[in-house]
């Protein structure tokens, strides 16, 4: 696999350097009363891209969370590799980035300090190699003319390339991605998708896309997931998924638009 390391420092020692498995079996998440996921099970194959798709609300961000051990299920469990995400050594054994919606940059920080500070604060490797690792993952998405630039003085496009480049200097086994086109323009997005779609041939990563996008979706997705009101509906790769003739799949991937009968007004009449 290639490796954003130089020859001259040896990092703290992984079991593998490969694509992670991803497993989940039996997921549910509840906050108090309100069931988020229910009964949710899937597998994630090591150097696949799996889009999570489905309508607002449906709990694919919940779903993210818990791949990246952020959040603790209910109910199920959920394994890299065999270990539970949530759990240091599995932190310290597997290497995984998550790319926020927002990008989550620091404002007061350069591009460079951005990508810079995670390593330089857990001491991953010596100055000069992380400055070799910033430059390279800025070189990779050719955005190294920003280095010095503040987030405020970058495109929304800009952001979320920067902050996959974060994502790429931690030499990530998998990468997790919450809704990496939003809020872009169809231009922008498609450049984010030939972006994902590539660092998994250069790097051999497994990624895992939240997204309501479905060209990024068809385009780049080895197998989609659909999620529909807390729970999978099914997992498909893209031709079979254009073919799935489930009414609700279909109103999802290709709404219609009613000026007749408005489907908000179908809303308010259920909630009387």
């Amino acid at each position: 696999m290639a490796s954003l390391r130089s020859k001259s420092f040896s990092p703290p020692v992984r079991d593998d350097r490969s694509p992670v498995r991803i497993s989940v079996s039996g997921l549910g998440k509840s906050y108090g009363a309100q069931g988020v996921l229910h009964d949710i099970s899937l597998e994630v194959k090591p150097g696949e891209i799996f889009v999570i798709m489905g309508p607002s609300g449906s709990g694919k961000s919940v779903l993210l969370r818990h791949i990246a051990g952020l959040e603790l299920p209910s109910a199920g469990t959920v394994a890299i590799n065999g270990q539970d995400p949530s759990l240091p050594d599995t932190r310290d054994r597997f290497a995984l980035a998550l790319v926020f919606q927002s990008g989550a940059l620091f404002n007061s920080l350069s591009v460079y300090e951005n990508l810079a500070l995670y390593p330089l604060e857990h001491r991953l490797c010596p100055k000069p190699e992380i400055r070799e690792r910033v430059m390279r993952a800025l070189r990779i998405l050719s955005i190294e003319n920003a280095v010095h630039k503040l987030p405020a003085e970058l495109s929304g496009g800009m952001k979320k390339r920067v902050a996959i480049a974060r994502a790429l200097v931690m030499e990530p086994q998998v990468i997790l991605y919450d809704e990496p086109t939003s809020e872009l323009d169809p231009v922008m997005a498609a450049t984010i998708a030939e972006i994902i779609a590539t660092l998994k041939e250069q790097f051999s990563v497994t990624s895992v896309v939240v997204s309501h996008d479905r060209d990024l979706a068809f385009a780049i997705a080895d197998r989609i997931a659909v999620l529909h009101q807390g729970r999978l509906l099914t997992v498909q790769t893209p031709a079979e998924l254009r073919e799935n003739r489930d009414p609700i799949i279909r109103e999802f991937l290709q709404p219609s638009i009613n000026l007749q009968e408005p489907r908000f007004k179908k809303l308010e009449a259920n909630h009387d």
